[in-house]
């Protein structure tokens, strides 16, 4: 089973993430962000991962803190649950639409973080969130994740343009990191991600 249980506990935050690659969705996150949690919850319930976030954070100073420390959180536990790779599909791809939104992501579990992020929001989401923070998430998961991410989203809706990029992330690594090739050899002309 493809599983990992990472925490991180600094002056700032309190974080601990389990994360199951290979489950049916089944979430359970606790941030203290609403907001933040329905769009974990979408991206685990979408990418059919099993994921347990319980987050204690310095919430009185913002959302910052709590938000980048998750985000790194997860991304450790992806890395650590992909292992080696070995027989991944390693790159795929989503289009979600939403009402009035629609992003695009593309991945490649590649051992090389990046993540370039193309989307515009009006303001604070749903008055909680900053938008350079929704960037600031991704970039923070693609960091540790050693993955490479793109993703694009637009629409009249930022609280569905948000979402629908949490979804199609969630897709796009549920696919990336099926296993397609039954022999386990590790996708790379490299021989390792």
């Amino acid at each position: 089973m493809r599983h990992a249980t990472q925490s991180r506990e600094t002056r700032e935050t309190r974080i601990t993430v389990d994360l199951n690659l290979d489950g049916d969705g089944t979430c359970t996150v606790s941030s203290g962000i609403p907001f933040l949690d329905h769009m974990l919850t979408s991206w685990g319930r979408h990418g059919r991962f099993d994921l347990v976030i319980q987050a204690e954070g310095d919430l009185q100073v913002g959302p910052h803190h709590t938000l980048e420390d998750i985000a790194l959180v997860l991304g450790s536990a992806f890395r650590e649950a992909i292992g080696e790779g070995r027989g991944i599909r390693r790159f795929a791809h989503a289009i979600i639409p939403m009402a009035g939104a629609r992003a695009m992501v593309a991945a490649d579990i590649s051992g090389r973080p990046f993540c370039l992020f193309t989307a515009e929001f009006s303001g604070p989401i749903e008055r909680m969130i900053d938008p350079y923070l929704i960037e600031h998430f991704f970039t923070s998961l693609a960091s540790t994740a050693r993955i490479t991410l793109h993703l694009e989203g637009t629409g009249r809706s930022d609280h569905h343009v948000c979402e629908a990029l949490f979804k199609a992330c969630g897709v796009t690594l549920h696919e990336a990191t099926r296993i397609s090739d039954t022999t386990g050899s590790i996708p790379s002309t490299k021989g390792v991600l």
